[in-house]
């Protein structure tokens, strides 16, 4: 595949977490606890991809590599717990505004761990994301909205631990089989939940019942896909243009919204998406230019 098109992958990737609050959402509406939607989630989002995984190519694996996938996946259970803690003292826009400083914060990581200056131009559609998120968030229309420093905390938790997945996404383990590694990521993500939640009332079959249409298709699309779909795409792409990419997740979000829960959105909610959009096109078109630039020179090197 072209490298565009495993950007791509990892933009659905985004997109299938901005899928995830608005159907956390309907669940608490049907009084489900958090312990018992973040525990369903994560609980059948790993049968699901274990039992694909099972009919897919595998690799035979040391113990030592195992428990190296295992930690692996810790990110990406902390990110629902984090990001569900900073729900319960925010306004859902304001606890989407702190994750979504992974944006900025994968950069940084780039640059910390890589060694990778940013450039101008990433610089510039991370600013054209930042200032999308607030105006999607619907921040600037709405002065009802109270910052807990608890929810702060909990929010800038989940942005960094959801940074730290994607970049684990695309370096650990590169040549194991995308299924097989996304099933055990998520067996790390389970073990996480389990003993940080400890949701013991999910196990109660009358709640194992009510709970399933919300928990697999959570589970789908917070736990199964979107390791599977980082697994396939994050290696042949930079890391810090998979964090530009996977800032899919807030529009999708904002639309969702409309939709499923009749939720109002104003003009400058919209601005904010088409300025998200616009990052993200921006950042796609940085890396179509890097790429051509290595190109030439390599021509030029080999002549």
């Amino acid at each position: 595949m072209k490298t565009w098109q495993y950007a791509f992958i990892v933009l659905l990737g985004g997109c299938c977490y901005g899928a995830l609050s608005t159907f956390v959402k309907l669940a608490y509406a049907a009084g489900f606890t958090v312990e018992v939607v973040t525990g369903s989630q994560y609980f059948l989002g790993t049968l699901l991809i274990w039992t694909v995984a099972l009919f897919s190519k595998r690799k035979k694996l040391t113990l030592g590599k195992i428990g190296k996938l295992l930690l692996s996946g810790i990110p990406l259970g902390l990110t629902g717990v984090f990001y569900y803690h900073s729900l319960q003292t925010l306004h859902a826009s304001l606890a989407i505004i702190f994750l979504f400083q992974f944006v900025w914060i994968g950069t940084f990581f780039e640059w910390f761990f890589y060694k990778k200056i940013p450039t101008i131009g990433k610089i510039g559609s991370i600013g054209i994301l930042i200032l999308g998120s607030i105006l999607a968030a619907g921040v600037l229309v709405e002065d009802n909205r109270v910052i807990t420093w608890q929810g702060a905390v909990w929010g800038l938790l989940s942005a960094v631990s959801y940074t730290s997945f994607i970049f684990l996404s695309g370096t650990v383990e590169k040549d194991l089989p995308p299924v097989q590694k996304s099933a055990i990521f998520s067996t790390g993500g389970l073990i996480t939940v389990f003993i940080m939640f400890q949701p013991t009332e999910l196990f109660h079959l009358p709640v194992l019942i009510g709970i399933a249409p919300y928990g697999l298709f959570l589970g789908l699309l917070g736990v199964a896909l979107p390791p599977l779909l980082f697994s396939i795409g994050m290696r042949y792409i930079e890391p810090g243009l998979g964090t530009i990419l996977t800032a899919s997740e807030l529009p999708i979000a904002v639309i969702l919204s409309t939709l499923f829960l009749a939720e109002h959105v104003s003009i400058s909610q919209w601005l904010g998406v088409v300025l998200i959009l616009g990052g993200i096109a921006a950042g796609n078109v940085n890396l179509s230019k890097a790429k051509i630039k290595s190109h030439s020179l390599e021509k030029e090197s080999v002549s």
